[in-house]
């Protein structure tokens, strides 16, 4: 039986990662839920990530630095060096495409302060688009490095700037001659720029929300949705959760915007479980939970408090506004793959 297109499903998943490191210097390992591994470095934490762009083409230089950028400071680090492997397609790679992948990459290390280092390009009849893979790391003191193992019971669960960020850009510049004949000009230039504004990056978020104080975890928002992600929160963390389903779909959509909404409606994909770089989830003390979210407003950057965490026996689920409680939805597979599955990409 052929694997479905994207992540691994979790059990699976389970089943190939090692129990055990015997390096001791191996402080965080492969482990379902965190963003990247932690490595002991004299009196700070190295923090390292891999991670690939395989949806997008255009800005695919700009993607791969955003996205791993925000699994180190997903663990409270600071990102600072970025290797690259570039893998192009042998019928339809031009210099001036290089170029262009090449430049993107170099303008998005300069805008986070990181250095691009090193990297691996190639032509190669293995693909037929473009993939960039970028392994990104950063550092931090001991004493400010978060997991998604420390949520606790009675925090609060913190959702920025909202469902379907990075799906939305990916839709109207993969989508855009077809949107053409549905849209306006202004409505899809906005789309697409969703890249930028709001962005897929959550570096800010991370750096305002542990400056307020109160925070014990964060998670990247990816493949998968922004449930897919609690759920890895609190699996990491052995604790029930519970997702409010009004504060992620509810009307006014502070957390899912117009344009987001209309393009999910016109594709039918299920915005819980489309990807969404640029959300952050975070685990904090329940008293601190809207003073981070005030801060967050203060920067402009949209937030709000879309659950609580339990103890493991509560469950995971994902409740309505009149408390009607169903299984929280895990996307094994991004609702955003059904665009590209009669693709020839």
């Amino acid at each position: 039986m052929n694997l479905p297109v994207g992540k691994l499903k979790h059990d699976f998943l389970k089943e190939l990662l090692p129990t055990h490191d015997r390096n001791t210097s191996v402080v965080v390992g492969p482990q379902l839920g965190e963003d990247a591994a932690v490595v002991e470095l004299g009196d700070n934490y190295l923090v390292a990530t891999s991670d690939p762009i395989t949806f997008a083409t255009e800005d695919i230089g700009w993607y791969v630095v955003c996205v791993n950028s925000n699994d180190i400071a997903a663990m409270g680090a600071v990102p600072k060096w970025l290797l690259v492997t570039l893998l192009l397609p042998e019928a339809a790679t031009t210099p001036a495409m290089v170029r262009d992948i090449m430049a993107q990459i170099t303008q998005a290390c300069a805008a986070f302060d990181i250095a691009l280092c090193g990297g691996h390009t190639e032509v190669t009849p293995a693909v037929t688009q473009p993939v960039v893979i970028g392994q990104m790391m950063g550092i931090t003191h001991k004493d400010a490095l978060f997991t998604s193992a420390d949520a606790s019971v009675g925090d609060v669960l913190i959702l920025t700037k909202g469902l379907g960020i990075e799906a939305t850009a990916i839709i109207a510049r993969e989508r855009e001659e077809q949107l053409r004949e549905k849209c306006d000009v202004q409505f899809l230039e906005q789309a697409k720029n969703y890249l930028i504004d709001p962005g897929i990056s959550v570096l800010k978020d991370a750096q305002i929300a542990t400056a307020t104080g109160g925070v014990h975890a964060m998670h990247d928002v990816t493949e998968g949705g922004v449930t897919t992600a609690a759920y890895e929160l609190a699996t990491a963390a052995e604790l029930g959760v519970t997702v409010y389903l009004d504060k992620l779909l509810g009307n006014p959509p502070v957390l899912y915007g117009n344009i987001t909404r209309t393009l999910c409606d016109m594709f039918r994909l299920n915005p819980l479980g489309i990807i969404s770089s640029g959300a952050l989830l975070i685990a904090s003390e329940p008293e601190k939970g809207k003073t981070i979210c005030q801060a967050l407003g203060t920067a402009g950057i949209n937030a709000d408090i879309i659950g609580k965490f339990l103890p493991p026996e509560h469950g995971l689920w994902l409740e309505d506004a009149i408390g009607v409680q169903q299984p929280l939805p895990v996307f094994e597979t991004d609702e955003i793959a059904k665009l590209f599955s009669s693709s020839p990409h």
